[in-house]
């Protein structure tokens, strides 16, 4: 089992920046992938960005590649999304997820709100 406890959501205005943390029990990053996922209003959940558990492959999301960047602290055993440039489109609850990138992710955070006002 693990478990996910995701923090640092909040309102910002465009262009600022938050960092998102995502602390996992249970098991250690470098047995499990990690990814950040994001579901806006009325929208379907998207999957932002991807860690893979050796740490040496990342992925983003054309939306915020250039903008957002993974990070992780092996030694607290969290990740960190780095978000720069942030953009009213990207208001969305935020979820971090831990498995398997190729076969799905079966563990998931509460979710937190990040709010971007115009």
């Amino acid at each position: 089992q693990v478990q996910l406890v995701e923090s640092g959501g909040g309102l910002v205005q465009a262009g600022g920046s938050l960092r998102l943390s995502c602390a996992a029990s249970g098991r250690s990053f470098s047995s499990i992938d990690m990814a950040w996922f994001r579901q806006g209003p009325g929208k379907e959940r998207e999957l932002i960005g991807a860690r893979s558990r050796s740490g040496g492959n990342n992925y983003y999301a054309d939306s915020v590649k250039g903008r957002f960047i993974i990070s992780r602290d092996t030694a607290k055993n969290t990740m960190y999304l780095h978000m720069n440039n942030l953009k009213p489109e990207d208001t969305a609850v935020y979820y971090c997820a831990a498995g398997d990138i190729r076969r799905g992710y079966d563990y998931w955070g509460q979710g937190t709100q990040v709010t971007v006002s115009s």
